[in-house]
């Protein structure tokens, strides 16, 4: 069967035009990004690093990204970069089903790009961030585990 060169060059060249149609397919038919309307909520979906100790947890929506990290140089405080201007941010942190309210962080730059609340003690494992945004009348929304603030095992 293999003896065949019609039947090699096809083996060969079917692999390529099927990843080509898979690509051309997704240009031409694919849903397209589109811009955030004022006055809609958006999730932001947690990234991967959130789920290990890795001292960071990013949050994305298109082109919206947020990353969390803990602060420890002025007191212990969850902090927020985000790579859009940010108009106000509202966040709790608690154990589900027993969550107390958000409440409002803190601006720590005059962009708006960083923001900050503070915390009485690291979060334990089985607590959860949710955290709300505002950036040009659109709110995000998301909700994230703190497994990334622990102590490496």
């Amino acid at each position: 069967m293999f003896t065949n060169k019609h039947v090699v060059v096809a083996l060969l060249v079917a692999p390529v035009l099927s990843i080509i149609a898979w690509f051309a397919i997704g240009n031409f038919i694919g849903e397209e990004a589109k811009p955030a309307v004022p006055g809609e909520a958006y999730p932001l979906v947690e990234k991967s690093n959130c789920r290990y100790a890795s001292g960071l947890c990013d949050l994305e929506n298109q082109d919206v990204k947020l990353a969390l990290t803990l602060d420890e140089s002025v007191g212990l405080a969850l902090e927020l970069n985000a790579s859009h201007p940010v108009e106000a941010v509202l966040m709790s942190v608690s154990h589900p089903g027993r969550d107390p309210g958000p409440r409002p962080m803190q601006r720590a730059d005059a962009n708006g790009l960083k923001w900050r609340m503070p915390l009485a003690n690291i979060p334990g494992e089985d607590q959860r961030i949710r955290i709300v945004i505002s950036i040009d009348d659109s709110a995000y929304f998301a909700d994230a585990s703190t497994r990334f603030l622990q102590e490496e095992d």
